[in-house]
C-alpha cells in the first residue's frame, strides 16, 4: 500500500495535503522528489517551505511557530478536492471496503432452510452436503435476522426435507382433487439390482389451458415383474391419490406385462338395461368364502383405459418393420448390410481409440456420432452426419484407420434410407414431446407422416419400395389410432388441427362455390346456443390458440378430457433420467424411500417458487 501511494502521488501534492484543514493557508509550488513544496500565505514574500508528501508535520510546526498569535481557522469540506488534470486523485491509504449488510436484507432461519434445501434437491446434492465445513462456513456468511446464518445439521435436515414431501403430497392431493381429467404415464426403470415403479400424471388446466404435470411415485417394485404385480401396485398408487375414476387413459410401452395388466383388470362394462329381476336369496358356505377371499381381493383391482406409447411402437417400426424389410429383399440386402458394417466399423474405431477420434476431427471438422443402442434415434443421427460426409473424405478417414472403403452405391444407400427415414425422425420427435404435445396431436402426426414419407419415393433409386413399408407398417401398428374415434375428437379439438381433419373445413375446396354458400353460417345467438352452432362457430374461428377454447364451453370440455393423455410414455423415463443423477454408485446407502421424496421434490419443483423477501 505504501509502494502504491507513493509511485501515485508524484505528479501532485498529494490527497494527504489537500484534505489537511489547513492547507488553505499554504499554495502547492512544485513536486521535489518525495517531497511538495509550497508558500505559506501568511508569512508572504516568496519564502518556500518543504514537507512530505504523506506527512504535514513540517508545516504545522511553521504554524505554531511563526503565526502563533494567528487564529487559525479549519476549512470547510469539500466534495471534490482539486482537479482531476492537475492534482492526483488517488487517496494516500486505501480505504476499507464495508461487507456488511443491511438489517432489512437479512432473512429468517426458515428461509435460510428452504434456500439450502432448494440447492440440494434442485441440483441433486447429497443431503450430507450440510455436513461439509466449507458449507457451513459459507452458510455463517448469510446474514440471518439477529445472528449470523447457520447450517442445519444432516438429522434436522432430513426432518426437514420429510416434512416439506408431506406439505408437496398435501397440495398435490388438494390440486388433483379439482381437476375433472387426468392421465397417467407408467414405467418401470431397473438400476443397481434394484426396480422401480414410476408413475407421472398430466393434465390441462382448465383456468389458463396449458399443460401441467406431476410424478406421483416412483416406488421400490420388489420381485417379478408379473402382470398382477404391477396391476396391483397401480391400483394402489391411483386409490392413495383419489385417481381411480379421474384417469382417462394410462400410457405404457408395449411390454406384454404391461399389456396383460390393462387386459385382465379392466373394470366390467355397465350394463343398459333398465329392467331388474327380482332379487333371490343365495345360500353359500362360510368356507368357500373364505377360500376365495384372495380371488375377490384380485377382482377389487380395477385399472383405467390402457394407451401403447406413440414413440415405443415408431421405433418398433423403425428397427423391427424396416429392418426386416431391408433383409428380406434381395437387392438391398447385401449392399445394407455392407454399408451399415463399414459404418459400425468406423464408430467402433472413433469411439475406442483417441487417435482414430483425432484424425476424423481433422479431416471433417467433426465427430462421428455413435449410435445408442436403445434409441433407434441415435442410430439414424449416427448414419445422418456419415451421409453429409463427403465420398472422398469418408474414404480418406477409413484408409487412413485401415479400414474397407465405402462404394458410391453403399454411400448412396445410406443417403436415401436417411431421406426416407427423416419424417419418422421427425414425428417421434414431436411425439416425445410433452408441453405442447396431447393425444389430439397423434393422429395429425401419423397422417402427415404417410404423406411426407411416400412423397420420397419418386426420388429414389435403391431403397425404392422403402417408403411403402414405412406406411405399410404405420397403418398396420396404429390401425387403433387411425380408426379411433376418440383420436379424430382429440384432434379436432385442438385448434391447431381443427381445419384439417374436420371434413366440413370448405377451404380443403376452394373450387366448389355451392359448397362454400352451403357451409357459411349466419351469426344467430339462436343457433350458437346448440352444439352444432358451437360447432359451426368453432370452426369458422381462426384462432389456433388452445386457450380460444374457452369461448366454446362444449368443446372444451370434450378437448379437456381427449387431450389429457400424451401420445408416449416419454415424461415418465424422463422421471427416471432424473433418477438416475440421484441414485447414482457412491449414493447407494440412500433408502428407496429417501430416494423417492427427493426425486419427487426434484421433478415437481417443489422448491422451484423459493422466494427471499
Amino acid at each position: 500500500t505504501k509502494h502504491i501511494c507513493s509511485s501515485t502521488a508524484v505528479y501532485g501534492p498529494g490527497m494527504g495535503f489537500l484534505l489537511w484543514k489547513y492547507s488553505h493557508y499554504f499554495s502547492f509550488l512544485m513536486v521535489k522528489d518525495r517531497n511538495i513544496v509550497v508558500n505559506c500565505t501568511l508569512c508572504g514574500g516568496s519564502k518556500s517551505l518543504s514537507t512530505s508528501k504523506t506527512s504535514n508535520s513540517n508545516l504545522m510546526k511553521h504554524l505554531q511557530k511563526q503565526h502563533a498569535s494567528t487564529k487559525l481557522v479549519e476549512k470547510e469540506p469539500e466534495g471534490n478536492v482539486g482537479d482531476s488534470s492537475s492534482v492526483d486523485t488517488i487517496p494516500a491509504k486505501q480505504r476499507k471496503l464495508d461487507f456488511g449488510q443491511p438489517a432489512a436484507q437479512s432473512i429468517t432461519q426458515p428461509q435460510l432452510h428452504r434456500l439450502i434445501a432448494r440447492y440440494v434437491v434442485e441440483d441433486m446434492k447429497p443431503i450430507s452436503t450440510v455436513e461439509s465445513h466449507a458449507f457451513r462456513q459459507l452458510i455463517s456468511h448469510i446474514p440471518v435476522r439477529g445472528r449470523a446464518g447457520k447450517a442445519p445439521s444432516r438429522k434436522t435436515f432430513s426432518s426437514f426435507l420429510d416434512q416439506e414431501y408431506a406439505n408437496m403430497e398435501s397440495e398435490l392431493k388438494n390440486t388433483l382433487d379439482m381437476v375433472e381429467y387426468i392421465s397417467t404415464t407408467a414405467d418401470i426403470w431397473t438400476v443397481h439390482n434394484k426396480s422401480f415403479l414410476g408413475v407421472t400424471a398430466h393434465w390441462i388446466n382448465a383456468q389458463n389451458m396449458k399443460r401441467e404435470k406431476a410424478a406421483l411415485a416412483c416406488r421400490r417394485f420388489m420381485g417379478r415383474h408379473t402382470y398382477d404385480s404391477i396391476a396391483s401396485e397401480l391400483d394402489n398408487i391411483n386409490s392413495s391419490h383419489g385417481l381411480s375414476f379421474k384417469i382417462t387413459s394410462t400410457v405404457t410401452d408395449n411390454g406384454s406385462n404391461f399389456v396383460k395388466a390393462f387386459k385382465v383388470y379392466q373394470p366390467p362394462p355397465q350394463s343398459d338395461d333398465s329392467e331388474y329381476e327380482e332379487d333371490e336369496v343365495t345360500f353359500v358356505s362360510i368356507g368357500d368364502v373364505l377360500q376365495n377371499g384372495a380371488d375377490d381381493a384380485d377382482d377389487a383391482i380395477s385399472l383405467p383405459p390402457h394407451q401403447r406409447c406413440a414413440s415405443h411402437t415408431m421405433n418398433l417400426i423403425s428397427c423391427t418393420d424396416v429392418e426386416k424389410w431391408l433383409l428380406s429383399e434381395a437387392a438391398t440386402k447385401t449392399i445394407y448390410r455392407s454399408a451399415t458394417t463399414k459404418c459400425a466399423g468406423l464408430w467402433n474405431k472413433a469411439s475406442h481409440s483417441t487417435v482414430a477420434a483425432e484424425i476424423v476431427e481433422d479431416i471433417i471438422t467433426k465427430k462421428l456420432l455413435v449410435p445408442c443402442t436403445t434409441k433407434w434415434n441415435s442410430f439414424y443421427y449416427a448414419l445422418e452426419r456419415i451421409s453429409k460426409i463427403p465420398l472422398v473424405e469418408l474414404n480418406t478417414i477409413s484408409s487412413t484407420l485401415q479400414l474397407k472403403c465405402f462404394n458410391e452405391r453403399e454411400h448412396q444407400c445410406i443417403r436415401e434410407y436417411c431421406a426416407v427415414m427423416k419424417p419418422l425422425t421427425v414425428a417421434l420427435n414431436i411425439l416425445q414431446g410433452e408441453d405442447q404435445c396431447f393425444y389430439g396431436t397423434l393422429l395429425p402426426t401419423l397422417e402427415s407422416l404417410m404423406t411426407k414419407t411416400l412423397a420420397i419415393k419418386n426420388g429414389l433409386q435403391i431403397l425404392v419400395g422403402l417408403p411403402d413399408a414405412v406406411v405399410q407398417a404405420v397403418k398396420t401398428r396404429f390401425a387403433h389410432v387411425l380408426g379411433s374415434e376418440d383420436a379424430l375428437l382429440a384432434a379436432v379439438t385442438l385448434p391447431k388441427f381443427k381445419l384439417r381433419t374436420s371434413a366440413t373445413n370448405t377451404t380443403q375446396h376452394p373450387g366448389s362455390s355451392k359448397e362454400d354458400e352451403f357451409f357459411s353460417f349466419e351469426e344467430n345467438e339462436d343457433i350458437y346456443a346448440t352444439a352444432e352452432g358451437e360447432v359451426a362457430e368453432y370452426l369458422k374461428s381462426g384462432a389456433t390458440g388452445l386457450d380460444s377454447l374457452n369461448h366454446f364451453p362444449m368443446i372444451k370440455k370434450l378437448s379437456l378430457k381427449l387431450n389429457a393423455t400424451t401420445p408416449s410414455s416419454a415424461p415418465v423415463e424422463r422421471l427416471f433420467s432424473l433418477g438416475n443423477l440421484i441414485l447414482t454408485p457412491k449414493r447407494n446407502k440412500l433408502s428407496d424411500h429417501k430416494f423417492e421424496k427427493l426425486l419427487l421434490l426434484r421433478y415437481n419443483c417443489w422448491f422451484d417458487g423459493t422466494k427471499v423477501e
